[in-house]
């Protein structure tokens, strides 16, 4: 068993007469995750002298990594209140303070330990001083396993170099292969009909054609997942009921078609039309979209945002927020206000705005102007409605009425997510677009991004939709650039 949790609620025992593992911690990991001094179920883990100091010296500060070593260090506090100095010799338990997920014991470091390292590497490091520590532990306890845990790729490699095994932190991982993720979407069999349609039955719900039936697939299929088929009769319909042994299906709105057309724009491929569907539908809350550049993401999301502010007047203004990397850091020393700071990491908006404000023959009125002026007044009314919002001032806040899309969010992590996501009021709409391939943040991975955390946990929701973009539509340059560059 490496250091990975598997989905339980109580740690299993080691089998019988094998050793547990012990597992050293890198600082990097409990600034990272520092619930993982409970993920190691009967395993024990050791802490050296230096991640606690590291561990001292990066608790100060507003970011993330501060907030996350003040909780590690108060977690350990936790473990190790009351206990004496024979106790955490022979370890702490974590029975107690784990409440049951972790049944192993934590060990500190109470002596000096001088282990041999080559001169190549300069102990004043304290990457090496770890190493050293688990060497010695390596040296000492021949009797059972000792993995350095780590998310330093270097560090794992000069712990390869030396003998040890060295694992990275896979606990926060949602799924261990990307290409798993759930896409929203599902082509259906070409027999779907012969084996479903025994005791289908249809009728009308609000314009749209309704059908219930059973069989095989039934039990897989998840609400508000989208099913489609080509041939013989082409088909695209949204499951309304799943999960068991009948299920709903209903027909989407087709927003290919210029009738239908939403602020000027029409969907060019099928993932489109699925997005649009999501976004224009006022019963789904929270909707997720994933896909390279230039697959729509952000101009679907607007144009939906703007149909619905500014023509149905469902919400009340449009606020937008991304991540300024490096994440959570102060957004500098701009000069103006929060908003005017925001605007050079807003450059996408003002690229999607020129192309939704585009005048088109005959195709949009623009409020009884015409021509420049026309274009002009508009841009100020939408700039009106649209508030710009730095990610560093959200906590705290309640949206109420309000359409709220998170850009780039799969340079978050899971708890920054949920900081966001828990803003949402009632009557709040919230959209989180990304791209997992592109991800700038430090030790998050596409595995463990914010991004595919809440894609992972909220299909099935009947008020969540996600749907994974994946044409791009932007040029003939840049479609044939992103095959061959």
């Amino acid at each position: 068993m490496n250091s990975k949790r598997s989905r339980q609620t109580r740690p299993v025992d080691a089998p019988p007469g094998q050793p547990t593992k012990l597992f050293v911690l890198d600082t990097n990991v409990l600034m990272h995750d520092p619930t993982c001094l409970y993920r190691f179920e009967e395993h024990d883990l050791f802490i050296p002298m230096i991640t606690l100091e590291e561990l001292d010296a990066h608790k100060k500060g507003l970011s993330e990594i501060a907030r996350n070593a003040r909780q590690a260090s108060r977690m350990l506090d936790e473990i190790a209140s009351g206990a004496e100095e024979a106790s955490i010799k022979d370890g702490l338990p974590l029975a107690g303070p784990s409440r049951g997920l972790a049944s192993g014991r934590l060990f500190l470091q109470t002596d000096a330990i001088s282990g041999f390292l080559p001169a190549s590497l300069p102990t004043a490091r304290a990457d090496n001083q770890i190493l050293a520590v688990a060497l010695h532990l390596h040296e000492t306890q021949p009797q059972r396993p000792v993995i350095l845990v780590t998310k330093d790729i270097n560090m794992r490699i000069k712990a390869r170099a030396l003998g040890l095994a060295a694992q990275d932190y896979f606990n926060d991982k949602v799924l261990e292969d990307t290409d798993l993720l759930y896409t929203g979407m599902l082509e259906l069999p070409p027999d779907f009909w012969d084996r479903h349609g025994s005791s289908l039955e249809s009728w009308k719900e609000n314009g749209r054609t309704r059908y219930r039936l059973q069989g095989p697939m039934c039990p897989d299929l998840l609400v508000n997942q989208f099913v489609w088929q080509e041939a013989p009769q082409p088909f695209a319909a949204r499951v309304r009921v799943g999960g068991g042994k009948t299920a709903e299906l209903e027909t989407l709105i087709d927003y290919t078609s210029p009738r239908n057309a939403v602020w000027g724009i029409t969907a060019r491929n099928r993932e489109q039309n699925f997005a649009l569907n999501l976004l224009m539908d006022a019963d789904i809350d929270l909707v997720t979209l994933v896909g390279q550049a230039g697959t729509g993401k952000t101009l679907l999301t607007l144009a939906a945002a703007l149909a619905q502010t500014l023509d149905a007047r469902r919400y009340s203004e449009i606020i937008i927020t991304r991540v300024t990397v490096p994440v959570g850091e102060d957004i500098g020393f701009l000069p103006g206000t929060e908003e005017e700071k925001m605007t050079p990491w807003m450059g996408a908006l003002e690229d999607n705005l020129e192309v939704l404000n585009r005048v088109d023959e005959g195709a949009r009125a623009t409020g009884g102007f015409s021509g420049e002026w026309g274009r002009a007044a508009t841009l100020d009314l939408i700039k009106s409605r649209i508030k710009i919002k730095s990610l560093n001032f959200m906590r705290g806040r309640t949206f109420l009425n309000k359409f709220l899309i998170i850009d780039e969010a799969q340079n978050l992590t899971p708890k920054q997510m949920k900081t966001l996501i828990t803003r949402a009021g009632p009557g709040t709409k919230v959209v989180c677009l990304g791209n997992i391939a592109q991800i700038d943040t430090p030790y998050l991975t596409e595995g463990s991004s914010g991004l595919t955390y809440v894609v992972d946990r909220f299909k099935g929701w009947a008020h969540a939709g996600h749907v994974t973009l994946q044409r791009g539509e932007r040029s003939r340059l840049a479609d044939f650039a992103g095959e061959v560059l």
